[in-house]
C-alpha cells in the first residue's frame, strides 16, 4: 500500500495538466491501425511532457514510462466495470492526473475497495 500511495504522489506532482493531444478513452477502444496511432501519439506526447518538466527526459526513462502507459492501456480496455472506471477517468483526469497508469491503479484500488468491508 505504502508502494501504492508512493506512486500516486509522484503521479500527482509530475503529471502535466496541459495535454498535447486529446486523451484516449479505453472505453469501446475500437483497436484500428489509425486508433493505435492516436493511443501511441498521446503517450509519446504526455510522457515527454510530464518527465521533462522534472528533467527526466533521457530516452531510457522515456521509452520505458511509455512501454507502461501502453500495457497499461490495454489493461484498462479489459477491465469489466466501465461505469466505475468512467468515474476514475472522470476524477483523476479533472486533477491533471490523466495517464493510464494512474487511471489502472486507482480503477483496481477502487475495485478492490468496494469489495471490503471496514473489520476490527
Amino acid at each position: 500500500m505504502k508502494k501504492k500511495l508512493l506512486i500516486l504522489i509522484l503521479c500527482f506532482l509530475f503529471c502535466s495538466v496541459s495535454w498535447g493531444e486529446s486523451f484516449i478513452s479505453p472505453i469501446g477502444f475500437e483497436n484500428t491501425d489509425e486508433n493505435r496511432r492516436k493511443v501511441i501519439s498521446f503517450i509519446v506526447t504526455n510522457v515527454k511532457e510530464s518527465y521533462s518538466a522534472i528533467g527526466m527526459d533521457d530516452p531510457a526513462t522515456l521509452r520505458m514510462m511509455e512501454k507502461e502507459e501502453l500495457r497499461c492501456f490495454k489493461e484498462l480496455t479489459k477491465v469489466k466495470d466501465e461505469s466505475l472506471l468512467r468515474k476514475v477517468i472522470r476524477d483523476y483526469c479533472a486533477i491533471g492526473m490523466c495517464n493510464y497508469n494512474t487511471i489502472l491503479m486507482m480503477y483496481n484500488e477502487q475495485k478492490r475497495a468496494s469489495n471490503s468491508e471496514l473489520e476490527w
